[in-house]
């Protein structure tokens, strides 16, 4: 048997819900004196409504979730009135009943407490006199202003969702909407769990990220212990879900808020014309564009990646960073060729592609094969891979994607015509790479302005190509005349031109690879 005090201490129960222990807190209830005789570990049970009863075949007037009241009169004296009337409740799925001590019942009946236990029915006794009606008037306005809050929220959320969307805005602005409103990490997955989105204070978020794995098999099944999920589709076709992570309002309430939020985010789709695996392209750029910048350390990115579907448990990374590939195409390569690894869309045309390989695969054969393949199937030269060398530590792929990224812009203005290996490294960009890495040292910028200061007016575009060519081609003027589509007498003018324009002679060495340094300077400055 419990008292009433320990009874009503509170569990965690949130104060948007009205449950059983919450009724039993009432000023008007606890001048009653209650005390719960049988089914201590119920009290959480939500009451949905109040209703008086006294007959012992009440279950068959009840809808479930009543919280009945009874002096027990009817019952008396009959032992198997008393049981059924217990087993009535517990079939009707009752939320509690209170009995109210007095000439019927003067202590708690043991036949009604042994039956309620059974069923796990909570069974409150009232040890002084008390009106039903006051209860019933005091429970019932409770409860319709919670609905009035509930119809009220609902509005709320779904205009400020629309509005959102109205104004153009991105997905991640209607998911801070909703996590705002639900005071809970929110995630959006596709039906596979892969996490394309997320919302909520970051460290609620991390936690339930770095969880993940347990969370989404549980997404899956039932609802309880406040996740609560709401499935994103249309016209008979399911592509995602939505999940509020450990919403600590009822559950009413949060599925409530999960609906309204899939009802946006569908529509948000449609008006944008966009399909789930572009929430995935998001979910990738965000998280690669966080890795190359630097600002979160690696390791707090390391559940997010892990909830994306990367595999990261003993794994080798290859940092790559692609120009002139579509995202699409590299990421529809990636499953042809049954390699794992995330892809996003960089500035400048360069797209990220992080590689996850086991340990066993050769790393260096599996990049080249699959520059290799992007190259023929892209059917151009133009594409280019860049890659850092092979990463086996997770906090190691930052500087990688880095690098990947600086060899990339390293040869993104190397002259056309000239060969690149399928797969470019830090090794093979030399100066050039060099260069770039000083370009906006004031002294270099300084030196590059001294060199190049007779060919930089307007105008001059056509003789810094062909001096650019033709250091490039190492001073090939043949190649150079073929490239750029001129007769090697006019090329020769034109070498001229830029000798008297500089003052310099580009057939001594040592003033070409002052003239050459000072151009890749400039070309990298402008990039």
């Amino acid at each position: 048997m419990t008292t009433a005090s320990e009874a009503l201490k509170p569990t965690g129960q949130p104060e948007s819900a009205l449950s059983v222990r919450q009724v039993l807190t009432l000023e008007r209830v606890l001048a009653g004196e209650p005390e719960v005789v049988a089914g201590a570990g119920q009290l959480d049970r939500p009451v949905r409504w109040v209703h008086v009863a006294e007959a012992a075949d009440v279950g068959v007037m009840l809808s479930g979730g009543e919280m009945v009241l009874t002096t027990g009169v009817l019952l008396a004296g009959d032992e198997d009135k008393q049981a059924e009337y217990i087993r009535s409740l517990h079939r009707a799925e009752a939320a509690a009943v209170v009995l109210g001590l007095g000439r019927a019942f003067p202590a708690p009946p043991d036949v009604m407490r042994r039956a309620a236990e059974r069923c796990g029915l909570p069974l409150v006794v009232l040890h002084r006199p008390f009106p039903f009606a006051e209860l019933t008037e005091e429970v019932q306005s409770r409860l319709v202003r919670r609905k009035f809050a509930a119809v009220s929220l609902s509005e709320s959320v779904r205009t400020a969702l629309t509005a959102l969307i109205t104004a153009g805005a991105p997905l991640q602005r209607l998911l801070d909407e909703v996590a705002a409103h639900s005071a809970c990490p929110v995630v959006v997955t596709n039906l596979a769990h892969r996490v394309l989105a997320t919302a909520g204070e970051r460290p609620a978020v991390d936690d339930v990220l770095r969880d993940w794995e347990r969370i989404a098999r549980q997404a899956g099944g039932s609802e309880g212990d406040g996740w609560i999920r709401a499935e994103l589709g249309g016209r008979g076709e399911r592509w995602g879900r939505i999940l509020l992570c450990g919403h600590r309002g009822d559950t009413a309430t949060g599925r409530l808020l999960a609906d309204r939020a899939a009802e946006a985010l569908v529509l948000h789709r449609m008006l944008g014309g966009t399909v789930a695996c572009s929430w995935e392209e998001q979910s990738a750029q965000s998280l690669l564009t966080d890795l190359v910048s630097g600002v979160v350390p690696a390791r707090q990115l390391l559940p997010r990646a892990r909830a994306a579907g990367l595999p990261v448990n003993r794994r080798t990374f290859v940092p790559l960073v692609v120009r002139h590939g579509s995202p699409a195409e590299l990421d529809r390569l990636l499953r042809l060729l049954g390699l794992s690894g995330l892809v996003a869309e960089l500035a400048d045309d360069a797209t990220a592609v992080l590689l996850s390989l086991a340990r066993d695969q050769d790393a260096d054969a599996l990049t080249t094969h699959f520059a290799a393949r992007l190259r023929a199937e892209s059917g151009t030269a133009r594409t280019v891979v860049a890659a850092a060398h092979a990463r086996t530590a997770w906090d190691d792929v930052p500087a990688g994607l880095r690098e990947a990224r600086h060899v990339a812009d390293a040869v993104a203005d190397s002259a056309a015509g000239l060969a690149l290996p399928p797969v470019v490294r830090l090794r093979d960009v030399h100066l050039r790479g060099l260069v770039r890495l000083l370009r906006d040292d004031p002294h270099v910028q300084s030196f590059a302005e001294r060199e190049l200061d007779g060919l930089l007016e307007p105008g001059d575009d056509d003789l810094l190509s062909v001096l650019r060519t033709y250091l490039a081609t190492g001073r090939n003027k043949s190649r150079t005349a073929q490239l750029h589509h001129v007769s090697r007498p006019a090329l020769y003018r034109r070498l001229e031109v830029i000798q008297s324009r500089l003052g310099v002679d580009l057939d001594d060495f040592e003033q070409a690879a002052s003239v050459h340094i000072a151009l890749l300077a400039h070309d990298a400055q402008q990039q």
